[in-house]
């Protein structure tokens, strides 16, 4: 084989080449922008969806949110699976899964369906995701890894952003006729390519651990938990009963308690477990994890209902949806790529404070003006811009500053969490910004903008819990005699 061949799958990862190396990179990267891009690809596609298969208000809730729930609560699971069966195999499994899954959410005949088949999707996200950094990390030495992950890091944030305008221009091409079935089936070839090339150039590592302990029944009552929170907090504005939620509540409440307990002793007595409670001891890490997860709640949310009311309250198009979303997808690309790195530094936890500040007034301004029936013109490109710009001078260096204290020995585990930390963010803020909005919205278009008010309510509580949580924060985050925990 020469060296401008793909790696043949026995080989090791010192053994590849440049070109091989390339090949590896960019398949673990189309994997990852497909996970990450199908979290926000269906807000443009709610409404067509309810007209489509008749689905309810809490389905559409559970369509975003049962995704998020299963990506978020087994990402930790993924990871240790990965180190026990070898990272490899489990990507390839997770894509296979993810592409099964995407099929059966294209050819979804009733909502309940298309809510199973994306919480199966986002389980196999969830084996997916870890190994894409994991593999990195293999291919390539700690110096040449730190462009990779940055490249890696503002592509991902960019499959997020662009993912309702995805969307959108998906469905007004309806190819086929397929309509919204397409921002699934797209999944499909993409998937399809990811595999085969997984399967040429990703290498075997030879450092999996068979006889790695996985803690099963503890991600289990994890997952069992926040699923039961979020039962309740969604169905509660329509059919569940108050003695029947609180009971579900208690039960939920009680499932995570189990949960971290079983973490405490597990991690006492030596054993693995889904998270690792000595972490949060740290106030940055600690402080960092609640702020990123109530940032995540209001920005999904917001995204969420955003979306909704432009096209059932204001009878916009999906195409015309998407294009409305392109100023707030532009404002935070100015603040990750332009402002971030030249602020960060100087103005410490000043700067991801004043862009939750910022992130608010421009998204409650911006639901202000949907609500009055302004679907365009320079004032909402610039409330949009605006709450772009907060979102990326607040989320961007969230990551950073939790990981700023944690001893290199934790730094996977510490990553992995501030992630299942960002993806169970976003559902819980599917329940609690959806269920504040179509709480109060009716069925005309005009009824319908009614909700965006508690729903601009709910994401500046949210956002402010973001901002409180960073105000706890180091002043200078990164300043020179403030150094990582030893090893």
């Amino acid at each position: 084989m020469t060296g401008h061949q793909a790696a043949p799958a026995g080989r090791q990862p010192h053994e590849l080449d440049e070109r091989q190396r390339a090949l590896a990179f960019f398949t673990v990267l189309t994997a990852v922008v497909l996970e990450v891009t199908d979290t926000t690809i269906v807000n443009t596609a709610l409404p067509a969806i309810r007209d489509g298969l008749g689905a309810s208000e809490a389905a559409m809730q559970w369509i975003v949110a049962g995704y998020l729930l299963t990506l978020g609560s087994l990402l930790l699971l993924g990871g240790r699976l990965g180190d026990a069966f070898g990272h490899r195999r489990l990507f390839l499994g997770g894509v296979a899964g993810f592409v099964a899954a995407s099929a059966l959410c294209g050819l979804a005949p009733t909502p309940g369906v298309l809510v199973l088949a994306r919480v199966l999707q986002g389980a196999a996200g969830a084996m997916m995701g870890p190994q894409t950094m994991a593999i990195v990390q293999l291919l390539y030495t700690p110096l040449e890894r730190v462009r990779r992950l940055a490249f890696f890091g503002i592509i991902i944030g960019l499959a997020a952003i662009l993912g309702p305008i995805l969307g959108g221009l998906l469905i007004a091409l309806d190819l086929f006729g397929l309509g919204w079935r397409l921002i699934f089936l797209i999944n499909l070839p993409i998937g399809l390519f990811a595999l085969a090339m997984g399967r040429i150039t990703l290498p075997r590592t030879g450092e999996e651990h068979k006889g790695l302990a996985i803690d099963l029944p503890g991600a289990a009552l994890f997952a069992a938990g926040f699923g039961l929170i979020l039962l309740v907090l969604i169905q509660a504005h329509e059919d569940l009963g108050l003695a029947s939620g609180a009971a579900i509540l208690v039960g939920g409440i009680a499932a995570l308690s189990l949960a971290v307990r079983r973490a405490i002793m597990r991690r006492a007595a030596g054993l693995p477990a889904m998270i690792e409670p000595t972490l949060f001891a740290l106030p940055t890490f600690r402080w960092g994890v609640i702020a990123a997860m109530a940032f995540n709640s209001g920005a999904v949310g917001f995204l969420m209902i955003f979306a909704v009311a432009l096209q059932q309250g204001l009878a916009r198009s999906p195409l015309q949806t998407a294009l409305i979303h392109i100023p707030f997808g532009l404002g935070v690309m100015i603040a990750v790529g332009l402002m971030v790195p030249r602020l960060l530094p100087r103005l410490g936890r000043v700067l991801p404070m004043v862009g939750g500040v910022l992130m608010a007034a421009g998204i409650a301004s911006t639901l202000a003006l949907i609500h009055a029936a302004v679907a365009s013109g320079p004032l909402l490109v610039f409330t949009l811009t605006l709450a772009g710009i907060g979102f990326g001078t607040l989320s961007g260096p969230l990551g950073p500053i939790a990981v700023s204290d944690v001893p290199r020995t934790h730094a996977g585990t510490a990553s992995a969490t501030i992630r299942t930390a960002q993806q169970l963010g976003g559902a819980l803020g599917i329940a609690l910004v959806g269920s504040a909005y179509f709480a109060v919205s009716g069925h005309d278009a005009a009824a319908r903008l009614a909700g965006l008010v508690p729903g601009a309510v709910m994401v500046t509580l949210l956002l402010a819990i973001a901002v409180l949580a960073v105000s706890r924060l180091p002043a200078m985050l990164f300043a020179a005699e403030r150094k990582p925990a030893a090893d």
